[in-house]
């Protein structure tokens, strides 16, 4: 059965609203899926993302293939990099080590992006 990592989505029209699921390939876009890991609202700005990340790479470690949007999802959140870092055979403080640097600039980043916007509407 292959697996593929995608959004369905939820929300009125106009307003989406969209889960992360580990779904097989073959059902359909917001039909039956096996796992829920995480959820992604683009209506705000910035967009706000939750991503269970154990779930995630769980699922890319069993061979679970993204779509193009789940992947930058992925990427924007930082499971592509913990599962490029495991990958390469990382110990576990390094992993998180790497990882905690990142997380930090990103979140720098993101506050940065969020003063920005809130000055403009003033």
């Amino acid at each position: 059965m292959p697996v593929k990592l995608r959004l369905a989505r939820h929300g009125r029209k106009a307003r989406p609203f969209y889960y992360i699921v580990a779904a097989d390939s073959r059902s359909p876009r917001d039909g039956k899926f096996l796992e829920k890991i995480g959820t992604y609202n683009p209506i705000p700005d910035p967009a706000v993302i939750e991503v269970d990340q154990e779930a995630a790479l769980k699922w890319l470690q069993n061979g679970a293939q993204p779509t193009d949007t789940v992947r930058s999802i992925l990427r924007y959140t930082g499971v592509n990099l913990k599962f490029a870092l495991i990958k390469q055979g990382k110990s576990a403080e390094e992993v998180e080590a790497i990882y905690t640097r990142w997380i930090n600039e990103k979140e720098a980043k993101i506050a940065g992006k969020k003063n920005r916007l809130a000055e403009e509407a003033t």
